[in-house]
């Protein structure tokens, strides 16, 4: 028998997705959230058997960290994604609309 490696190979699992607009990438049944400002943009996913990471193609921005979970069928959010989620669902603009009155019109189209 020979001597086993000095490093282990590497047997994560790697994929690229784009953000979706609700910000969650699925694996092995579970959701897990990815940083809402990268929704639209491309990242790298790597799964292993202790975490889920992911960062941005283009800055390399870490868009997740969680630990694995083996349950099925859950939702993991990290806290920080969710109150930025909070925060954005929560604002809504109000749109100010000049009100003149009818006289002005009249005015300009006599």
């Amino acid at each position: 028998m020979r001597a086993l490696p000095e490093s282990e190979p590497d047997v994560d699992r790697r994929w690229v997705l784009r953000v979706p607009p609700d910000p969650h990438l699925r694996f092995d049944t579970n959701d897990y959230s990815l940083d809402p400002d990268l929704v639209g943009r491309r990242v790298e996913v790597r799964a292993s058997q202790q975490r889920i990471t992911a960062s941005a193609l283009d800055t390399g921005e870490l868009a997740c960290r969680h630990e694995r979970s083996f349950a099925k069928n859950r939702t993991i959010t990290a806290l920080e994604h969710a109150r930025t989620l909070r925060e954005r669902r929560g604002e809504r603009k109000e749109i100010s609309v000049q009100q003149r009155p009818l006289a002005v019109y009249d005015g300009l189209i006599a």
